[in-house]
């Protein structure tokens, strides 16, 4: 007898991995269904991208301000409202869909609000309901991993997620973790004018990304008033009277700081208790297995985004989506590819990775071509009064595009350059003779490949 369905697929999750699957999969004819345990659209649309990203703009836009006397702008009198920056942030992730499932419900999509767990490889129980699907997506993202820091109960602190409703700005704030989002946090909340403290058990600021990034950044830093504490393991969190103190390992000594409020950005864990077991699927800490194709052990399971592990970002989540649901709909041969995928840091000035890193090439001892060329080597530096930052090519032996950096304003669009090149295997002197636009930061990439030797 045949097994009865109640969908073709069930997607878990609604993020950008699982939101841009399901939406291909109904386009395509499949009936669908999406359960989603907490808001609609997932952590970037709600939490972080979206909001954070219009928060972050709003204070930037106030620190930029602040600094206009050099162009002979008087801001003496200036000031930032809180309360309106805050509704400003709220109304940038309304505009942009953030936890609604119309978009969801006009592709006729059933969206279902719980938290879902297996209890076979074609059953999923929701709350008191149990579904059948031929094929399911696992795409449950990731959460703040265990941080091995005390913390006893009576102590508050802020997670990343926490952070764009905060009430008011704190005076001071000690973050703990000085990857993407913990330099994000410090530059936003030292704009705001809060002292602010960030502490790392790396040697350098950004550890994922090269060292000349560390360097200027820690510069940039040291202009904002944030103090930087590299090789430095905090170990507990107390409460003093109505503030924290946070308790620190630094050259071999125990230290601690008064803070008022404490941001955790420790790294974060796939979200993978779900009955995994129930299904059959394989799966470790790090996240769910998966194939090139984004299958799993069972082949009529698949898993994309946060949850597989490795570097999360919202592209790659999408791009595993796309892959994903490829293979769904009508098993597709296509494999899923990174190659050209940038990863970028909002910072001031933003820094945009894409590629191999020079970091990657010595730990794999790769010989390489590279050049790092500084925003003096443009004029826009000279127009705009800012000097903080490079571009980085690196290039294979074989002299094809293998990876770079940008730290510089407007990062992101700049490495779109590099991402094409690194997909397309472009070597220095095609990328040199594209015309670039003059007096522009974009100048900085024609200016790196001709230097190459």
């Amino acid at each position: 007898m045949k097994k009865r369905f109640d969908y073709d697929l069930i997607v878990i999750g609604s993020g950008d991995a699982g939101g841009e699957a399901a939406l291909i999969a109904a386009k395509s004819g499949l009936k669908v269904a999406i359960v989603e345990a907490e808001k609609w659209g997932g952590t970037s649309l709600n939490n972080t991208n979206v909001p954070f990203g219009a928060a972050m703009h709003a204070a930037m836009t106030y620190k930029h301000a602040l600094a206009g006397a050099r162009f002979g702008i008087s801001s003496g009198n200036l000031r930032y409202n809180y309360p309106t920056l805050h509704n400003w942030k709220n109304t940038a992730a309304k505009n942009a869909g953030a936890n609604s499932k119309k978009i969801f419900e006009d592709a006729k999509i059933t969206c279902i609000n719980g938290r879902a767990r297996f209890l076979s490889a074609h059953e999923v129980a929701v709350g008191s309901e149990t579904l059948a699907a031929k094929k399911f997506l696992i795409a449950t993202g990731a959460s703040v991993a265990d941080t091995g820091i005390t913390i006893p109960e009576n102590v508050d602190y802020y997670l990343p997620n926490d952070v764009v409703d905060i009430p008011r700005v704190p005076k001071s704030v000690f973050i703990v973790g000085a990857g993407s989002t913990g330099c994000e946090f410090a530059q936003y909340f030292a704009a705001l004018g809060s002292e602010v403290v960030i502490a790392d058990i790396a040697g350098r600021l950004l550890p994922r990304e090269d060292e000349e990034v560390g360097q200027v950044l820690d510069e940039v830093f040291k202009k904002d008033r944030i103090k930087t504490l590299t090789q430095s393991r905090v170990v507990a969190i107390e409460k003093d009277g109505s503030e924290k103190r946070v308790l620190f390992m630094r050259g071999g000594q125990e230290k601690s700081i008064k803070v008022e409020a404490v941001v955790l950005c420790t790294g974060s864990a796939p979200n993978v208790d779900l009955g995994l077991d129930n299904a059959g699927v394989k799966y470790s800490r790090s996240g769910i297995k998966v194939d090139d194709t984004l299958q799993t052990s069972v082949k009529h399971i698949y898993a994309a985004g946060d949850v597989v592990g490795g570097k999360s970002s919202t592209e790659k989540a999408i791009i595993d989506g796309r892959v994903a649901a490829a293979h769904i709909v009508d098993r597709s041969k296509k494999t899923v590819s990174y190659a050209g995928l940038i990863r970028v840091t909002n910072t001031y000035p933003e820094v945009a990775q894409v590629g191999t890193s020079e970091d990657d090439c010595i730990r794999r001892d790769r010989k390489i071509k590279k050049i790092v060329v500084p925003l003096q080597a443009v004029q826009k530096s000279n127009i705009t009064n800012f000097y903080d930052g490079f571009v980085k090519l690196i290039f294979s032996k074989s002299g094809t595009l293998i990876g770079g950096t940008v730290m510089a304003p407007n990062a992101a669009i700049i490495a779109q350059e590099l991402a094409f090149g690194v997909r397309y295997e472009m070597s220095a002197n095609e990328i040199a003779s594209v015309p670039h636009v003059a007096n522009d930061w974009s100048e900085l990439i024609r200016s790196a490949a001709e230097r190459i030797k």
